[in-house]
């Protein structure tokens, strides 16, 4: 399970880096981004899909989380 960093670009995209791989890829669907729960089953503009424990709420960015693979 690797540790990952997400943050907002200057166009207000939701950007994933993995330092290990020097993987920097924008988010293009998350399963759940409202108010209540944010987090899920994440899509990469490369295809590439992790999972991220959902939060109760969405999280301040930038912020490192860990993913798992799928």
């Amino acid at each position: 399970m690797p540790n990952v960093m997400l943050r907002n670009n200057d166009s207000g995209e939701l950007v994933f880096y993995l330092a290990k791989k020097d993987q920097e890829e924008i988010v293009v669907s998350i399963e759940h981004s409202g108010p209540e729960s944010w987090g899920g089953e994440m899509q990469l503009s490369d295809g590439t899909r992790f999972y991220l424990e959902p939060f109760d709420k969405p999280p301040k960015l930038p912020i490192t989380v860990r993913v798992r693979r799928l």
